[in-house]
C-alpha cells in the first residue's frame, strides 16, 4: 500500500461503508417491493376466485397470457400465481404477522409456507429469520430440523433466572447433529472434538446469539482444575452457558456436577453486569420422569436436553408437543375447578 492510500485509508473506508450502506439499502427496498407486489397480486387473484368472478381455469389463462406477451416477466407462472394467493391467504387476517412479511426474501417465504402448518409456526421462523438474520440456507435447515417443535417442548428452566429470560425459545428439548461424521462407538470426546471442528454449525443449531469461549474450559477450585466441556456466552441473555456432553441417558447425579460449575462461573468468571450463568446437559436420551424429580429441588438455571445425530420425524415431534398442549390443558382446567 503507498503512502498517500496510507494517509487517507480512514476516508476510503468511510466511503467504501457508505456504498455498501447504499447496497443494502437498495436491496432491502427492491425486496419490499417485491414482497408487498406478491401479495397483491394474491390478493387481487384470492378475490376474483372467491367471489365465483374466476374459475380455476382463469388463473391458468393469466399465466399463459403473461409468458405470451410479457416473456421478460418471470416468476408469474401457475404455480407461482397459486404461491402468491396462499400467501396472501396466509397472513391476511394478521396484522401483527403482515408487518414482517418483507423483511425476508420470496424464497425464504416459500419454504416457510411449503413446510410449515399453523400461523404460529410461521410467525416463529419469520421472527427467527429476522432476528438472527438467517440465510435461506440457514432457514432450510431450521426447519427441515424442526426448531419450532423443539423450541416449544423445551423444558422451562426452573432456576434464579430473570422472569425476561424466560419464554425467548432460545433452548430446545432435542439438540441435532446431522451434519457430525462420528465414528459408530464414540466418545465424549470425540463428540466434543467433532462440535468444534464444526463450530458454525454447531452454533448454528444452539442459536447465533452463541459466541464460543473455548474447549475443556479450566476453572480452579481451591487447589484443584476442573474442566468444563464447552463453554459459550449469550449475548441475548447476556450469561455465560457451560455445555456438558454426555454418551448416555441422563443421570441425576450429573446435576451436582454442573451446579459446581456453574458456582464457580458465577464467582470467578461472571461479570457484575451480567446475568447468572446457565448450564445445558447435553444427553443421549432422558427419561422425563427422572429429569423431574432430579429438578425439582435444584436451584441452578440448568437445561436437560437430548441430542440426536441425525434428523428426527417432525411427526413424532408433532404428536410430542400435542400431547405436551393437551396435558397442560387439563391441568388449567382442573385447577379452575
Amino acid at each position: 500500500m503507498n503512502r498517500k492510500i496510507a494517509s487517507h485509508l480512514d476516508d476510503f473506508n468511510h466511503v467504501i461503508s457508505m456504498i455498501q450502506m447504499a447496497r443494502a439499502n437498495a436491496y432491502a427496498k427492491v425486496n419490499e417491493e417485491l414482497i408487498n407486489l406478491y401479495y397483491n397480486v394474491g390478493r387481487f387473484v384470492s378475490q376474483k376466485v372467491e367471489s365465483a368472478e374466476w374459475g380455476t381455469g382463469i388463473v391458468s389463462s393469466l399465466a399463459e397470457f403473461i409468458k405470451d406477451n410479457h416473456p421478460e416477466i418471470k416468476g408469474f407462472t401457475r404455480r407461482g400465481l397459486y404461491r402468491m394467493k396462499q400467501f396472501y391467504e396466509t397472513y391476511k387476517d394478521n396484522e401483527i404477522v403482515s408487518t414482517l412479511l418483507t423483511q425476508i426474501p420470496w424464497s425464504a417465504h416459500l419454504h416457510i409456507l411449503s413446510k410449515t402448518k399453523t400461523i404460529e409456526e410461521k410467525e416463529f421462523y419469520l421472527r427467527l429469520s429476522i432476528k438472527e438474520k438467517l440465510s435461506v440456507r440457514e432457514l432450510e435447515r431450521q426447519l427441515n430440523t424442526a426448531v419450532y417443535e423443539r423450541s416449544m417442548l423445551a423444558n422451562k428452566i426452573v432456576s434464579a433466572l430473570p422472569s425476561q429470560m424466560k419464554n425467548e425459545n432460545i433452548f430446545k428439548d432435542t439438540y441435532v447433529f446431522e451434519f457430525l461424521d462420528l465414528p459408530k462407538n464414540y466418545s465424549e470426546k470425540d463428540l466434543r472434538k467433532a462440535l468444534v471442528s464444526n463450530l458454525k454449525d454447531f452454533i448454528l443449531e444452539l442459536g447465533k446469539g452463541y459466541s464460543f469461549v473455548g474447549e475443556e474450559y479450566c476453572v480452579q477450585v481451591g487447589n484443584h482444575d476442573y474442566s468444563i466441556d464447552l463453554l459459550f456466552f449469550q449475548r441475548d441473555l447476556r450469561c455465560l452457558v457451560a455445555v456438558e456432553l454426555k454418551i448416555e441417558e441422563f443421570k441425576p447425579e450429573f446435576i451436582g456436577k454442573m451446579n459446581f460449575y456453574l458456582e464457580a462461573l458465577g464467582r470467578n468468571l461472571k461479570k457484575t453486569h451480567e446475568n447468572p450463568s446457565v448450564g445445558i446437559l447435553l444427553c443421549k436420551g432422558k427419561d422425563e420422569e427422572v429429569v423431574e424429580f432430579a429438578m425439582a429441588r435444584n436451584i441452578s438455571p440448568t437445561m436437560i436436553a437430548d441430542y440426536e445425530t441425525k434428523l428426527i420425524d417432525k411427526k413424532v415431534l408433532r404428536q410430542k408437543l400435542h400431547e405436551l398442549i393437551v396435558f397442560e390443558n387439563e391441568i388449567r382446567k382442573a385447577e379452575k375447578d
